[in-house]
């Protein structure tokens, strides 16, 4: 799902890598759905123009448990084209910068909600990251890619058909034989992660905000 909306609360079963420091060792989640989606990139061909050095990850806290809602999303950090500003209702926008530890600016913002995405099924996650991976638009700039359906441009028609599209992308990844190590942590829920590591560390930081250009 890409959108733009913010998710502020904060699941006390999560700890911030940002605390690693000083917290005992755990599963860094964050950097495990980078290396997995760095392999998924360099394998599959529908995804070669995706250059995840400028894609962030995070985690967000589910509401509610369970399985269902939304599992992860992408925020796309410009507007249609790769354009850096946009007018709505008669004033002028930009997106609040967004950049990684090296001072990169980022393009995209990828969401895992947890612990909701990491109690899907093996199968449903992999189909999920590959989901949100095709959101982002082919030219890389930015900008998600569109479909010339009125309002429903993220997505195609039927969005059950195009999710099993992912499934077949998700099965033709694995059929590439990877190393299990980049997935075998995904065949388990959250309680189990945490129960074998102590405790399931995500990386967390609010959507940049649209800011005021001009009146």
């Amino acid at each position: 799902m890409a959108t733009e909306r913010p998710h502020r609360r904060v699941d006390p079963a999560l700890t911030s890598a940002a605390r690693q420091s000083t917290a005992p060792a755990g599963f860094d989640f964050i950097s495990y759905m980078r290396r997995l989606c760095d392999d998924i990139v360099a394998r599959l061909p529908e995804f070669a123009h995706v250059n995840l050095a400028h894609v962030a990850m995070r985690g967000c806290q589910t509401r509610r448990p369970g399985r269902y809602g939304i599992q992860a999303s992408l925020t796309p950090l410009r507007f249609k084209g790769g354009a850096q500003q946009t007018v709505r209702r008669g004033r002028q926008w930009t997106i609040q910068p967004l950049r990684g530890a090296d001072g990169s600016e980022m393009l995209y913002l990828l969401s895992y909600y947890l612990p909701r995405f990491l109690d899907l099924p093996l199968n449903e996650k992999l189909a999920t990251v590959c989901h949100e991976l095709w959101h982002i638009g082919p030219k890389f700039d930015g900008d998600i890619r569109r479909h010339e359906h009125g309002r429903c441009y993220a997505h195609v028609p039927s969005e059950k058909r195009f999710h099993a599209e992912m499934h077949v992308l998700a099965e033709r990844w694995l059929a590439l034989k990877p190393a299990p190590e980049l997935y075998g942590e995904l065949a388990d829920g959250f309680a189990a992660i945490r129960s074998r590591h102590g405790r399931v560390l995500a990386l967390r930081m609010p959507t940049p905000k649209l800011i005021l250009v001009r009146n």
